[in-house]
């Protein structure tokens, strides 16, 4: 269960209680364990996954391998599913929980540590075990990417740890920052179902990002690289960042043929299958439902948000600003859902992340009757201990706390501005990764 702190006070009207029914549901639906347990089922030695079956008896070992924030409440939940059918394995989270057959790493998001690049090496080094006998089921969640760095040929973990710190802040979007990774590390762009081959791999991703794409979740670890070399070094370029001279030295001598390009879509994935079991829509769905059974019109504006987290927060506003004025789209009470994946271009030195921007700035805009939650799935916005917070019509409401906000989104520093105006949303680690979550309800 989602427990959010002093949810009491948070929920001070009917409306922002609705709202954080709607965040709660939405995150639990999401969970692994109740994911896992509708998508998987075993009948003697017939694994069913998603509609796929595979016969436990033609194999002589069943490894759960990966990594992300959802992998060791998967890894749970696989083994209360199939029990001794595992065999064993490793996964490398932020969030652990105690397993019988599985191996937990703890590792650091959203910047690589030490405990993660050793957990990535187990985690290949099962792989590499593996034979035709061997079924492993790939755990890859949101947040692999950075639980899973093995650093390539002879480049450090601090070389990723720089590169990571400079893409982030820069405001790169995840595809673009996925393929700097991938060409940097061992593990991403199809080169753990490589190492796998010829064990059969069946996929079990938890999507955070926009578009669900295989190949960019946690990095896409047993999905094959459409991106290249030049493609990560366009990247650099792109968004001037500032990494080690050793990763862009890396990254050209790649261009020059001197590294193995990353397993592309005319590789080899024959022995690998997907299942991507939970995404944005799992969360949205289940907020939905429990908007329209509280009577309230709803509609799912995106799925698909994404860019400044600022700028999409004023988008938000704008339409409860449509709602309450025309009743346009629909007529109020009203409920308007979305997700997606937005970023922040850090210009200051202040402690936020991008859906406390996004509440902070749809905030100084929304008119009375409207509550907006925005949250991160995961329970962690940015580097922060806040999910993401809560606002409604009231939160800025004179000149010299709208002149604080600005300041505070000036200097990227939403996080005391927001706690000091007991808005922010905590709801601890919370097992899940399924893009970010915004209820926003107009009376």
């Amino acid at each position: 269960m989602v427990s959010i702190q002093h949810r009491e006070e948070l929920a001070r009207t009917d409306a922002h209680d609705l709202v954080l029914r709607c965040v709660e549901v939405g995150i639990e639906a999401a969970h692994p364990g109740r994911v896992l347990a509708d998508a998987l089922s075993l009948s003697g030695a017939q694994l069913q996954i998603a509609g796929d079956v595979y016969d436990l008896s033609a194999f002589d070992e069943l490894l759960v391998l990966g990594g992300g924030k959802a992998s060791a409440q998967a890894a749970s939940a696989l083994e209360t599913i199939l029990g001794d059918q595992i065999d064993g394995g490793v996964v490398v989270t932020d969030d652990p929980v105690e397993t019988d057959r599985v191996d937990v790493v703890e590792g650091s998001h959203p910047v690589p540590d030490a405990a993660g690049a050793t957990g990535a090496q187990r985690v290949l080094d099962a792989a590499e075990s593996a034979d035709e006998r061997t079924l492993v089921l790939a755990m890859i969640s949101g947040g692999g990417s950075a639980l899973l760095p093995a650093p390539a040929g002879d480049l450090s973990l601090s070389d990723l740890q720089e590169t990571t710190d400079a893409l982030l802040g820069a405001g790169a979007d995840i595809d673009s920052i996925n393929a700097v990774r991938k060409h940097c590390s061992d593990s991403k762009g199809g080169q753990l179902a490589a190492a796998a081959a010829p064990a059969t791999v069946a996929t079990l991703a938890f999507s955070d990002v926009v578009g669900d794409d295989l190949g960019v979740i946690a990095s896409g670890p047993t999905a094959p690289d459409p991106t290249t070399y030049e493609d990560a070094l366009a990247v650099l370029d792109r968004y001037d960042a500032a990494v080690p001279d050793a990763v862009r030295d890396h990254l050209e001598a790649g261009v020059a043929g001197e590294h193995p390009e990353t397993p592309g879509r005319d590789s080899d994935f024959g022995h690998v299958r997907y299942h991507r079991l939970a995404d944005a829509w799992t969360a949205l769905d289940a907020a939905q439902e429990v908007a329209e059974s509280a009577g309230y019109l709803t509609v799912v504006q995106s799925s698909t948000v994404r860019g400044e987290a600022r700028e999409q927060g004023l988008a938000l506003a704008a339409v409860a600003e449509e709602i309450a004025a025309t009743g346009n789209p629909m007529e109020p009470p009203a409920v308007v859902l979305s997700g997606g994946e937005t970023t922040v271009t850090v210009r200051g030195d202040g402690t936020g992340g991008p859906n406390q921007e996004f509440a902070l700035r749809a905030a100084m805009d929304l008119p009375d009757g409207a509550v907006l939650a925005s949250v991160d799935t995961d329970g962690r916005d940015g580097g922060t201990d806040a999910a993401g917070a809560l606002v409604d019509g009231e939160t800025i409401a004179d000149a010299e706390t709208r002149a604080a906000a600005e300041d505070a989104l000036a200097n990227n520093d939403a996080t005391p501005f927001l706690d000091g105006r007991d808005a922010l949303v905590r709801t601890g680690q919370t097992g899940t990764n399924v893009n970010d979550l915004h209820v926003l309800l107009v009376e």
